[in-house]
């Protein structure tokens, strides 16, 4: 089975105190849910139409697995600390 990667890509952050508090209670459920953080924070280079904004890069052994920690109950309070705060995608991609 092919390892997942989890890519968020922030657009915009608009209230670090709701960043703060969706990465206070998204770290652990994501991590519980198997997830290993392998690249945080602002890129170092960005290029074509990239945005030089916060990064993130989570490894699990699968698609299910990834998928599974974000439709858990601990992930979705994270979101709900989250709301409004920055605008982002998320993206779950199987490893080749």
């Amino acid at each position: 089975m092919a390892k997942a990667y989890w890519v968020s890509v922030y657009r915009s952050i608009s209230n670090q105190d709701k960043l703060a508090a969706y990465a206070k209670l998204a770290g652990p459920a994501l991590t519980a849910g198997g997830g290993r953080f392998l690249a945080r924070g602002v890129p170092a280079m960005v290029y074509e139409k990239g945005i030089k904004e916060r990064t993130v890069l989570i490894e699990f052994d699968s698609v299910a697995a990834a998928t599974a920690a974000h439709d858990s109950p601990a992930y979705q309070e994270a979101l709900r600390a989250l709301g409004d705060g920055a605008e982002r995608e998320i993206r779950i991609m199987e490893g080749a």
